[in-house]
């Protein structure tokens, strides 16, 4: 039988796990919108557009999880067009949308690095990079380039962008979405291999120059486990319903 919980106990759970205090974000981490106080239906997903927030309404959700939210820096503050949309459909539905960003990849369990390294079997020994969010370790085997891109592909469901040297991968770093620059810093670390999901076109020069194997894996892949252990772990410990909708991006 599906249990309801409060979603004050909700983000309490999710406050304690991720300890978001701990993140300099671009972004507020916990609720953004504030819908019906009993979670029953708890959909998780990527990116809050609007392509999800249709499917959890389909869905009867009472709350919707995500790694990209609303209310980033920068960003124009009127709510028009596309943001109103978006806001209109959770407030029409009283469905809460809780959000969390950096502290859903710099997890040591369920973080999106953590996980990634798990599915290409990487013993993660080290961390590096801004805020200390991307994750290094050894292969389980040494491994070369082609097949790295085969254990990427088949992990993630779509082919990497592979710049750089072809050679034999022992140390790799991981870091997911949109961290390409920290390459650099793989450089100095003398790793092999570096992952993430998006590429510039200075990336490709540094890899080759420097002889790092570069493996772009595409941000929406490489950032769907985090808010999906997220899901799966609130389900067990409140006796939810939980669904992960993966809605297609191919950056």
């Amino acid at each position: 039988m599906t249990e309801t919980v409060d979603i004050r106990d909700l983000l309490e759970f999710c406050e304690q796990l991720l300890e978001p205090e701990n993140y300099r974000d671009y972004a507020p981490n916990g609720l953004q919108v504030e819908g019906r106080r009993e979670v029953r239906r708890l959909v998780t997903g990527v990116t809050a557009c609007q392509a999800l927030l249709d499917a959890a309404v389909e869905e009867g959700a009472d709350a919707v999880l995500v790694h990209h939210g609303y209310f980033w820096k920068n960003e124009p503050e009127v709510l028009t067009g596309m943001k109103r949309r978006r806001l209109a459909t959770l407030m029409a539905h009283d469905i809460n949308l809780v959000a969390y960003h950096l502290p859903l990849d710099g997890h040591d369990e369920i973080g999106n690095n953590a996980w990634l390294a798990r599915e290409l079997g990487v013993s993660v020994n080290a961390r590096f990079g801004h805020q200390s969010l991307a994750v290094s370790g050894d292969v389980d085997h040494p491994v070369s380039t082609a097949a790295m891109a085969d254990r990427i592909e088949k992990r993630l469901g779509r082919t990497p962008l592979v710049v750089g040297p072809h050679q034999e991968i022992r140390r790799m770093g991981i870091c997911t979405g949109g961290a390409q620059d920290m390459i650099a810093e793989a450089i100095e670390l003398g790793l092999d291999a570096f992952v993430s999901g998006e590429i510039s076109e200075r990336t490709t020069h540094m890899a080759r120059e420097a002889g790092v194997t570069y493996f772009a894996a595409g941000h929406h892949a490489t950032e769907t486990g985090g808010v999906r252990l997220l899901g799966e772990r609130l389900a067990e410990e409140f006796g939810i319903s939980h669904q992960f909708i993966d809605i297609d991006n191919p950056a």
